[in-house]
């Protein structure tokens, strides 16, 4: 049998193996795998001593942070300019909306009141006649005038409140509907 010794890469050390000839064979695998990887780690040390990296402008990337946060501010101060608009508007239109609003619950209440006060009028005055009547068909008469008389009337009232209402509800939607409509351009705009 033939001894030799072997050279073997562990860990950055050379370490000596005494090998018996016939049992070579499963050394040599990991002998040569060493050597790769030796071969490997010289060539990347040569080549990081050859790698240059950018330089880093410092005062370029603050020029760049300044201009972005500026933009930042300015856009900031744009849609800060918008929403105190809108804001306005919005409060203006509410403040109409709610003015308008009063003026037509004022306006309903003197129906109303009106109204009551007819129907009240209407009612003594009946009253009156048929305390006055000196016959049955005479009452009879006096009653059927009045129904008439209060069911035509009723009619008109409810005529004239439908009327009131409806302008009312146009009147209380008004500033809102043109808040919108204005919104919806200005949308469309941009």
């Amino acid at each position: 049998m033939v001894q030799r010794n072997k050279n073997v890469a562990m860990h950055h050390q050379l370490v000596y193996i005494r090998c018996i000839t016939n049992q070579t064979a499963y050394l040599e695998p990991l002998l040569s795998k060493d050597r790769k990887m030796a071969k490997t780690a010289e060539k990347t040390a040569d080549f990081m001593e050859n790698v240059e990296f950018p330089t880093f402008d410092a005062s370029k990337a603050t020029d760049q942070i300044r201009a972005f946060a500026e933009k930042g501010v300015e856009q900031s101060k744009e849609a800060y300019a918008k929403m105190k608009t809108g804001a306005e508007e919005t409060q203006k239109t509410v403040e109409s909306t709610l003015e308008t609003a009063k003026a037509v619950s004022s306006d309903m209440s003197l129906k109303t009141i009106s109204a009551m006060r007819s129907n009240a009028e209407a009612g003594f005055s009946h009253l009156e006649a048929l305390v006055s009547a000196k016959s049955l068909s005479e009452i009879v008469e006096l009653q059927t005038s009045f129904l008439r008389k209060q069911v035509e009337q009723g009619v008109e009232q409810i005529k004239d409140f439908q009327a009131t209402a409806t302008k009312a509800v146009e009147d209380v939607s008004k500033p809102a509907k043109t808040a919108f409509e204005k919104a919806m351009k200005e949308l469309k705009i941009a």
